[in-house]
């Protein structure tokens, strides 16, 4: 097995430098030309300027603006952090070890570093926060969807978590507040095929054999809204909220299911009403048999006018 390279540069911000494999071959005459041509959002004057303050790096220390190329070879460096909107909630802590880290994740908090959001999510505000550069995800949530999302302090346990998620060896339960239709016979398990496109936003249900599986049962209902606990068996990309949409009583605050609504990202007023409640399991590393239990709650369920009649931007 091919040992990992570690970054000869330290996390700045709580993220990572980014790291970059040359190909085994090419024309460029300068490591220069290469990146100039393998980062092309990033302008070749910034490239310059990053070369000349030394800020990529080689094994051997800092490449020079005229280093010639080198092929297979790796270089690493910090990207330039995106413009983002602070996501305005404090995350909860449940349950923090020497192996583990349990957290009430917000709502509108990516898990991890992606796209437009890269300081403000769970794992590099977490790993700034509590001191912990090697924390690390076992999971991952929507950044819409609250509730808990563990995290494994150390890298050597990494693998054994992120498995048993993989191997869907956790019971996993949520919770969603949705409209109550009486007509809706309840409990029941629904199958469905789902698919994701690459560069689609949404994901669909398909004819097919079925790859995703919930169990939706209706906890209690008042003034026309349901609380409902759903429990997947299955981790389709939004399973859930297509599951919900599918049989009539789509998530309160979802706008992506039935219809596809744009939001602004700095509108936090009507938050998708799903919760991650709970997570079960034999810890892979301890034996112990593990329970966690988020201790957030859905507004739209105890605070209904509130959330009702909260305006985008207020």
């Amino acid at each position: 097995m091919r040992r990992k390279l570690r970054s000869p540069l330290p996390q700045r911000n709580g993220l990572d430098a980014a790291r970059l494999r040359t190909p085994a071959e090419g024309a460029w005459v300068t490591m220069r030309d290469h990146l100039v041509d393998r980062l092309p959002r990033v302008a070749p004057e910034r490239i310059d300027m990053m070369l000349r303050e030394q800020l990529i790096v080689d094994l051997d220390g800092p490449v020079a603006p005229d280093a010639p190329f080198l092929p297979e070879h790796f270089l690493w460096f910090h990207r330039d952090l995106p413009d983002e909107i602070p996501v305005p909630f404090e995350i909860g802590i449940i349950h923090h070890d020497d192996t583990l880290l349990v957290v009430d994740k917000p709502h509108f908090l990516a898990t991890i570093p992606r796209g437009k959001h890269v300081v403000e999510t769970a794992l590099v505000r977490l790993r700034r926060e509590l001191g912990i550069p090697t924390l690390s995800p076992a999971h991952r949530l929507d950044r819409v969807t609250a509730g808990l999302l563990m995290f494994v302090v150390r890298p050597e346990h990494r693998g054994a978590y992120q498995t048993m998620f993989r191997d869907r060896l956790v019971r996993k339960s949520y919770e969603a507040i949705a409209p109550y239709e009486p007509t809706l016979e309840l409990p029941r398990t629904v199958r469905s095929r789902i698919v994701k496109e690459r560069g689609i936003i949404t994901a669909q249900e398909v004819p097919g054999p079925p790859n995703a599986e919930t169990l939706v049962e209706l906890v209690e209902h008042r003034d026309g809204l349901g609380r409902y606990e759903l429990t997947p068996t299955t981790g389709r990309t939004h399973q859930l909220r297509l599951h919900m949409s599918g049989l009539g009583v789509p998530i309160l605050g979802d706008d992506f299911y039935p219809v596809l609504t744009e939001t602004p990202l700095g509108d936090f007023t009507r938050p998708l009403q799903l919760l991650a409640k709970t997570l079960d399991f034999a810890d892979p590393v301890t034996g112990e048999q593990r329970r966690f239990r988020s201790r957030a709650t859905l507004r739209a369920w105890t605070a209904y006018d509130d959330w009702a009649g909260a305006k985008p931007g207020s």
